[in-house]
């Protein structure tokens, strides 16, 4: 699967002499005709894509299932295809390591548009997250008056805004 983008947030100037741990998670990408499944979290005033970390020793595509299902409720997930893989360094805000090198392996899939009840942990559902099919232009267009404007945004916005924009670009 080929590199998008390897992001390095701007809090970080150097990988050198400092702790890294290594993330792996899957983003899901679903779109009929302009809109696209995505997540839309109260708390960042964000839409993202569904997705997150891979359990120890979980195969992507399953991992991507499970991820895809828990969040929105996804049914009938199939026709998965890679899209690429987005890299970001971030800093860490715990004392056990400087910075977290997260690997998004992103993949396009058909669903029924009908989704079934979410599974959301409780974290997500105390952010406001909540599965929406929205315009994917009218999503880009919020998520950039967000980095703009708000005070809220969290540091995934610019990871699925560039996403987004990519799917828009290559898929749309």
């Amino acid at each position: 699967m080929q590199v998008l983008k390897t992001h390095y947030h701007p809090e970080i100037k150097t990988l050198e002499e400092k702790t890294v741990f290594t993330r792996l998670a899957t983003r899901s990408i679903a779109v009929k005709g302009e809109n696209i499944l995505l997540l839309y979290t109260k708390r960042y005033e964000d839409y993202s894509l569904p997705g997150g970390g891979l359990e120890a020793n979980e195969d992507k595509l399953e991992g991507m299932k499970r991820e895809l299902t828990e969040e929105t409720g996804a049914k009938k997930i199939k026709n998965i295809k890679p899209f690429g893989i987005y890299e970001e360094y971030r800093p860490w805000h715990k004392s056990d390591f400087d910075i977290q090198h997260m690997i998004s392996y992103c993949y396009t899939c058909n669903i029924n548009k009908e989704l079934g009840n979410a599974n959301m942990e409780a974290y997500e559902i105390k952010n406001g997250m909540q599965a929406v099919w929205i315009n994917i232009y009218e999503a880009i267009k919020h998520n950039k008056k967000t980095i703009a404007l708000s005070d809220k945004k969290g540091m995934s916005i610019e990871r699925e805004t560039f996403l987004l924009e990519l799917v828009a670009e290559n898929i749309i």
